[in-house]
Formats: structure tokens, C-alpha cells, sequence
């Protein structure tokens, strides 16, 4: 099926131009221009009502007129006359249908509602479409110019290797203005079909393709982008993507501290990497960063050193690349005298700086030839300063003869377009600004290989409800989560007989997120009269503040320890089911020192988690402190990522996990699950 749609998407023997224009000032008539002028092939057949030529070609009045099915069809339809263009496609079984219009799911509820009907009606008959809102899609191999993108009116466009896909049509522009060489270009618009992933998914075994690049503004189809992301990764084919947008069901999710912590920016940081797709942060860094990663191995080292013949040049990517949290590494002693007798001397220091004599080729190549041998560097950046544009041939020949050797790049400190076609001849990824070579070095030294398990997916569409504090607990006793001895008790009449004071009081209802913020809770309470008066201070506070009766409290030990961590569960509505960590209570939302990760984890990613809040350095002995139980932690965060397995809980949180000294282990102090109906405790609530 993956060759049939590709042969359909990029190779098709026949295309429709439903909608095609006469006038030259319309959009709609640009694919039959394009089309002519790259040479496609194949049969070209534009369907227009009104007339019967255009450019001197026939124009049919239907589908139905045409000579054939037509393989592709492109409609430049106007939003109102597209689902009817697409049953018609449907019914002479087109494969492919491209949507140039807009006006569907963005466009508010009629919109909403067009789009359920074009996607009702294209599964019905079984053609797959992209868009709507898409541009159009372009193989520079066969000559299939299908687009109504104005950028493809230059007549100089590059063939090379990469596969582009957006969300932007315009990116597509900025990327051809800037002299990519690409093999495919998508537009896939508003994605109500075919996911930009399934498209990607089509080419990952194209000889022709050697990477892809990615322009995202969400991830609405995450499933099939993780499914080519791991195939790209198997065919050795590097994904970079830059990410975009706000996600419209962040506002629902924030009930919970875990639901605004896991901001959409995080989420996608969290699955891209989960992916193995490297993400750049600047359009420069995508546009260039792709040949770093295909000469970058994988889950390699983070080690960079920088040889230039301009101090100036070369600090200002030492600076960005220190923002980005990547120390460049001065050579040894051992390598700097290797560097001296090599006939390059360098003055100990984090650069190794050539001055003007770096300009000599054997100089530069000696150094080369001693940074890339030495085994100290994962990555060589060498930095070339005016020279690079006035005499290129002499500047950046040292870098290109090299250009078979691993880890090398090069950032040229002027505009040098001559020096940077010979290195992009070569094969050498070549940078024009500093904050480029750093994004693209961060995003290639941080590229993982894709992880290979994915939880299941989430069971029922009913509404979701919230759990108690006393159900929440029991839902995380189930994956072994221990919480603070408690006692559930009328709040009437609460019988303190038996418990440890001090105690906390809470109130306890599923409909209270936040208790403390409505007078819900009562710490230190050491009496039995204590907690009678605080359970009746607590019902009357509840009351007034949140407009809830409750029925009952929830009595509980309080605990000692060193340190409180949040641990939340939620499932994300576009990638799934995630994990967080991060500094615990109430003041947790302002801190926003967390880190997370797709669910579930192992207990290495659980503790690398950890490593990442910066909060919870301070348990780990910090200036003589005692150290916390962090392998408790550890195993707690592990567990509460496998609430992905059960495939109801859609969020859990703990706030806060107190953490005990090493060796006496973690407990939970106040925890909400919300389950969606149809789950294994549905009489809980």
C-alpha cells in the first residue's frame, strides 16, 4: 500500500487540474505552467466549466469528460464545491486527491463540520487527500511541479536530496529562495487524511532521499509521524524539525499542576527526541543543519572543539553554543605540543586560535589534521574569517580536502557564498551565522536513536472524571506507590482514636482540585479536639470558597523527610501519555524547574529525569547535606510512567512525593487521578 500511495502522491501517470485557471494572475493557473516547465511526463488534464483551452491545451467541463482516472488530482475548488469534488474522485476511484482551499477545520464550526464530511466521504470511497490548505507537492525527479506555490516560478531550482514537508507553504519558499536541494516538497496543510508522517513514510526508502526536514506547527498525527521517524532512523536517514504552535487544549489541562507545567513547547521537545528527530530552534539551523546530522553519529559524544583564524569569529560561537549548554574543550597539553611540532602552534586556551597564519594551507590543514586525529573531539568546527570571501579557494581548501573526515565543520564569519558552495560541494556542513552552527551542533550531539516500545492506547471515549484523594491513592497502590498512612472519616463526626499525630486534615472530594487553595486542608493538627475543629473549619471554608459540601476528610501521619518532588502522568491529546518531574508544592507552577518524558520509562530515563530539575540537585548531598533515597524516586517516577499501560488513568499526580533519606525510601502525600469512563474503577467515584 506505502509503494501505491507513493507512486500515487509523486509518481502519478496522470493528474487532474480541477479548478485550473485561464488567467495568469490566478493562482490556480500556475500548476499547469510548472508543470509544462519541468518536463513532468505524464497526461496533464485541466477540468474547468467555463472554458475549453488553457495555454493552448484543452480544458475538460468535469472529471467525468476526462479520457481517463486520473491518478492525482489537484482541486483548486473553491471550500463550498470541494467534499462534492472529492465524492466525485471517490467515485471514479482517483487515488490521491490534493486540497488547495482552505476553509475547513480552522475556519469554526461550519468549517469544523465541512471538514468531517470531506473526511466521512474520502474514507467512504477510500482516496486519501492532503490538505486541505496545502499548496501542493512537488518531486523534482519527475518533474511533478503540482503546486500553486508562487516560489516555483524561479527557474533555477535546485535537485538534490531532501525530502521537505510543512505545515507552511511559505517555509517551502524560504527554503528554495535560499538554494535547498531537494528531491520532494509537500505542503501537507491542514492534515484531515494523510499526516505529514504517512507522506514522509513513503520515501524512506527512496535512494534519491537522503534526509528530511520537517517545518511543524503541531502534532496532531503523532502516531504515524513516530512510525516514519523509526523508519527513517532504520534506512539511516537523519530528521530534523522545527516546531511551532500553542496547543489549543492546554487551558483543560490545567486542573492540575502537572497540566500547566507540561507546556505544549515541552511536549514537543519530549516526543521529537523520544522520536529521534533533531529539532532546530532557528530557521537558519534547520535550513543548514541537515548535513551536520547525516555525518553525526547518533547518541555520540557532546565533546566540540573550535580551530579558527579569527578569535572574534570563534568566541561568538563558543558564546552561542554555552547558551545552548554545550561547553567547547580546549586540547590537551599532549595535543597542543602535537599541534606545535605539527607546525601550528596555539596558545593554550578554549579556542585554538591560528591567528593569520591559520590562512596558510598547511597550516590550517596541520591543525585539521592533529584536532581530528587526537581523539579528544566528537566535533571540529573550524571558523574562517575574511578570507573565506576574498580569497575562498585559498581559505576553506584545507576544510575541503578533508571533507571524507567525520566530524568536521566549518563557520564562515563573513558572507562568502563562493567558500560556502565549495564546502556544500563537498559535502562539509558549512554555517553563515554563529547561532546556526550552534543550533545545528545542539540539535545533532543531541539526537538519540528512536525508542522502539509505544504505550497502548488509551481505552474509552466517555467523559473523564477525578478520583478522590483516598481512590487516587488506590489507582497507584496498583503500580506499588506507597502514600503516607491516612484514615477516611466522617466530617462530621471524625474518630481520631488510633492515629499518629500530628496530622493533616484534608477534605476529601473528587471535585476539589486544588484543596489547599479553598481552605481545604489543615496542617499540624495534634489533638483529637484538633482535628473535630479543623474538620469543621474545613467544611464551612469549603463551602463558602469553592461551593462544595463535603461529606468527609481524609486524616493523614504527617511525615518527615528532606525534599518534596512533583511526579504527574497525563495523556496528551496529540502524542500520548507523558511523565513528569519537577520541583514540588504549591510554588511548583512558578518555578517551572521540571523535565519530562513520553510513557512509560525505564529506570535509567527515570533517572536521567531527575538529573534535569534543578531542584532536586540539592537531595543529592549537596555541601555535606544528607543525600535523599533518589533510587526510590527513581522507581516511584518509573511506576507512575506505567499507568500508560492501563490505558484509562488520563491524569495522575502526586504533590508532593516526600523524599527520605537515602535507603528509607519515598511516600506520597497528596495524589488526584482523573479516569476516563468505562475504566477498572468505575463504581470508585
Amino acid at each position: 500500500m506505502t509503494a501505491e500511495l507513493a507512486a500515487a502522491l509523486f509518481a502519478p501517470r496522470s493528474v487532474a487540474l480541477v479548478g485550473a485557471s485561464a488567467d495568469p494572475a490566478k493562482a490556480s493557473s500556475r500548476p499547469l505552467r510548472f508543470l509544462r516547465r519541468s518536463g513532468f511526463a505524464g497526461a496533464v488534464y485541466p477540468v474547468n466549466t467555463r472554458v475549453t483551452e488553457i495555454d493552448g491545451e484543452p480544458a475538460f467541463p468535469s472529471l467525468d469528460a476526462l479520457p481517463e482516472v486520473p491518478e492525482h488530482a489537484f482541486l483548486m475548488t473553491p471550500a463550498a464545491a470541494t467534499v462534492d469534488a472529492v465524492r466525485q474522485c471517490g467515485r471514479l476511484g482517483v487515488p490521491v486527491v490534493t486540497v488547495l482551499s482552505g476553509g475547513f477545520a480552522e475556519a469554526g464550526p461550519e468549517g469544523a463540520a465541512r471538514q468531517r464530511e470531506l473526511v466521512a466521504v474520502a474514507r467512504e470511497s477510500g482516496t486519501r487527500v492532503v490538505g486541505p490548505s496545502s499548496l501542493g507537492l512537488v518531486n523534482t525527479r519527475t518533474g511533478l511541479t503540482l503546486t500553486a506555490n508562487a516560489a516555483f516560478a524561479d527557474p533555477d531550482l535546485k535537485q538534490g536530496g531532501i525530502f521537505v514537508a510543512s505545515h507552511s507553504g511559505s517555509l517551502i519558499g524560504a527554503l528554495l529562495s535560499r538554494g535547498a536541494a531537494c528531491s520532494h516538497l509537500v505542503s501537507v496543510g491542514g492534515e484531515a487524511d494523510l499526516g505529514i508522517g504517512e507522506i514522509c513514510g513513503t520515501a524512506v526508502a527512496d535512494p534519491d532521499v537522503t534526509g528530511f526536514l520537517l517545518f511543524l506547527e503541531n502534532l496532531r498525527h503523532a502516531d504515524g509521524l513516530r512510525t516514519f521517524a523509526r523508519a527513517a532512523a532504520a534506512h539511516g536517514k537523519p530528521v530534523l524539525a522545527y516546531k511551532l504552535g500553542r496547543s489549543r487544549a492546554a487551558a483543560e489541562l490545567a486542573v492540575s499542576h502537572t497540566g500547566s507545567l507540561a507546556g505544549e513547547d515541552d511536549v514537543a521537545a519530549a516526543f521529537l527526541a523520544d522520536c529521534g528527530i533533531a529539532r532546530a530552534h532557528t530557521l537558519d539551523g534547520l535550513l543548514e543543519g541537515l548535513p551536520l546530522l547525516a555525518r553525526t553519529p547518533v547518541s555520540g559524544g557532546a565533546r566540540v572543539g573550535v580551530v579558527t583564524t579569527t578569535g572574534g569569529g570563534a568566541a561568538m560561537v563558543v558564546d552561542q553554543l554555552g547558551v545552548l549548554g554545550i561547553d567547547v574543550a580546549g586540547p590537551t597539553p599532549a595535543t597542543l605540543a602535537r599541534l606545535a611540532d605539527a607546525g601550528a602552534p596555539a596558545a593554550p586556551g578554549v579556542i585554538v586560535d591560528l591567528t593569520l597564519a591559520g590562512t596558510r594551507y598547511a597550516v590550517m590543514s596541520a591543525a585539521l589534521d592533529v584536532l581530528l586525529s587526537c581523539g579528544e573531539f566528537d566535533l571540529v568546527v573550524a571558523v574562517v574569517g575574511s578570507s573565506a570571501r576574498f580569497e575562498p579557494e585559498v581559505a576553506v581548501r584545507p576544510i575541503v580536502d578533508r571533507a571524507d573526515r567525520p566530524g568536521l565543520a566549518a563557520f564562515l564569519v563573513p558572507h562568502a557564498p563562493e567558500a560556502l558552495a565549495m564546502l556544500a560541494a563537498a559535502g562539509v556542513p558549512a554555517f553563515r551565522t554563529p547561532e546556526s552552527c550552534a543550533d545545528a551542533t545542539a540539535a545533532a550531539l543531541a539526537r538519540q536513536a528512536p525508542r522502539s516500545v509505544s504505550p497502548p492506547a488509551p481505552r474509552g471515549t466517555g467523559p473523564v472524571r477525578p478520583l478522590d484523594e483516598a481512590e487516587s491513592y488506590a489507582v497507584l497502590a496498583e503500580v506499588g506507590i506507597e502514600a503516607a498512612p491516612h484514615r477516611v472519616l466522617p466530617v462530621d463526626s471524625p474518630d481520631a482514636d488510633g492515629l499518629r499525630f500530628p496530622v493533616a486534615v484534608k477534605a476529601l472530594s473528587a471535585a476539589l482540585g486544588h484543596k489547599s487553595d479553598v481552605g481545604g486542608v489543615v496542617l499540624a493538627v495534634d489533638t483529637a479536639a484538633g482535628v473535630r475543629e479543623a474538620s469543621a473549619r474545613i467544611r464551612a471554608d469549603v463551602a463558602a470558597r469553592a461551593g462544595v459540601e463535603i461529606s468527609a476528610v481524609l486524616v493523614q501521619s504527617m511525615e518527615a523527610g528532606l525534599g518534596e518532588v512533583l511526579v504527574g502522568y497525563r495523556v496528551d491529546p496529540d502524542v500520548g501519555p507523558l511523565v513528569l518531574v519537577a520541583a514540588g508544592g504549591v510554588l511548583t507552577e512558578i518555578y517551572a524547574d521540571r523535565s519530562l518524558r513520553p510513557a512509560p520509562v525505564d529506570l535509567d530515563t527515570a533517572h536521567r529525569l531527575l538529573g534535569e530539575v534543578k531542584g532536586i540537585a540539592a537531595l543529592r548531598g549537596h555541601r555535606g547535606a544528607p543525600r535523599g533515597d533518589l533510587g526510590a524516586l527513581a522507581r516511584l517516577v518509573m511506576a507512575v510512567s506505567e499507568l500508560a499501560m492501563r490505558g484509562d488513568v488520563v491524569e495522575a499526580e502526586i504533590n508532593p512525593v516526600l523524599v527520605r533519606p537515602d535507603g528509607e525510601g519515598v511516600v506520597a502525600l497528596d495524589a488526584v487521578v482523573r479516569l476516563r469512563d468505562g475504566s477498572t474503577n468505575g463504581d470508585a467515584a
